[in-house]
Order: C-alpha cells, then structure tokens, then sequence
C-alpha cells in the first residue's frame, strides 16, 4: 500500500493548482493548516476514524470549526496559532474569509473517499508547490556541530545554485551524526554524515 506522502501528492497539487489559478493560494493554505492541526489531534483522529460518523458529517466539522474559530471576527488560540505559523503578531480583528464552495467541495471529496487523514500530508506538498512556484524552498539541515556563518552561507549558496531557488536553511543539531551533516530539500535527502557513510560502510561489507 502507497504511504500517505504518496497518497497526498495528487490532492495536494490539485489543490494548489485550483487555487494559484484562482488567486487564493493564501485562502487555501490557512485552510489547510488549521485542518491539517486538527487532524493530528489524537482524539479528533479517532472520531475521523469512527465509521458511525458520515463522511458529510467529517467534512462539516472542519469546515465549521475554521469558520467560527478563523473566519469570525472573535479571537480564539486557532486565529493566533495561524498567525504565529504566518510569522506575523496575532490579531483578532484580522479578516479571514470563509470557506469558499470550491474548497468546501475538495474537503467533501477527501471525506467521501476516506482521505481526510491525508491532510497533514496534502498541506506539506501544497506548502512545497507554493515555495517552487515562489523559486524559494526550505532546507532543513541537520550537523553534528552547529554550523558557522561561513558554512552556512557557503552551503546556501550551493544548494540556491543547484536548485536554482531561493534557500530558506532550517537548523539542527543532532551530536549523534558524529560528524558531517543531512540535508532534505522536499522528498530529497543528502546524507553526508560520518554516522551515515558508517552505516553504508557496514553495509558493503555484510552484503
């Protein structure tokens, strides 16, 4: 069976097509992300999984919930969660539209083919399709030590000239690494770690 990452890929990029077609890129990702939270809660998780519950009921629930907790003119820990993840200060009085009918619908669609699930994984692709679309994509680099500024620069560098985009690089140190670094860009991982030419090391010989 195809992981859920796989499963999303098409969701994901007919979502973002509609909505850069359309002009709402924004509008659909703040949907996705606050859908894609609540999914991840194990206790909304499980009612998802409760087949006693209709799929129009599921899809109502989230649309519902990003109305009144986004949408309303209120403030509530949803509207400034979407806020933080848009790195702007949380403002009850911002404006937010509901949930259009075309979105609705793509919400009703994963609903009635039991893909709900799906969401945290469509919202990470469309995230991905906006930054391709902007020519700037997030590196996420883990070292054993933390790197210098040199490094940094360098290895931002190489990977915009690689990727021919913009680089957003995300830290993080993990000692375990021994030494060297891993790099994901999207679905790609470099791994250049002392740890990891070990383990392909031990590999070679045991084969």
């Amino acid at each position: 069976m195809a992981d859920l990452s796989t499963l999303a890929r098409p969701y994901a990029k007919a979502a973002f097509d509609y909505a850069n077609e359309n002009g709402v890129v924004n509008e659909w990702e703040d949907f996705l992300f606050i859908a894609s939270t609540v999914v991840n809660d194990k206790s909304f998780s499980t009612w998802l999984d409760n087949p006693a519950v209709s799929a129009e009921h599921k899809s109502a629930a989230l649309i519902d919930l990003y109305d009144t907790q986004i949408a309303s003119p209120s403030d509530s820990a949803f509207k400034q969660l979407l806020g933080e993840t848009r790195g702007v200060r949380p403002d009850s009085s911002a404006s937010y539209p509901k949930v259009s009918v075309a979105l609705s619908n793509f919400v009703k669609q994963l609903s009635e083919q039991e893909r709900l699930a799906l969401l945290p994984e469509v919202y990470e692709h469309y995230r991905r399709h906006k930054a391709i679309s902007l020519k700037q994509l997030d590196a996420y680099v883990t070292s054993a030590y933390p790197l210098t500024d040199a490094q940094r620069e360098t290895l931002q560098t190489r990977l915009a000239a690689s990727l021919n985009a913009s680089v957003v690089i995300h830290e993080s140190v993990d000692p375990s690494l021994l030494a060297g670094a891993t790099i994901k860009v999207g679905d790609k991982v470099i791994d250049d770690s002392m740890r990891g030419k070990l383990q392909q090391l031990k590999t070679q010989l045991t084969a």
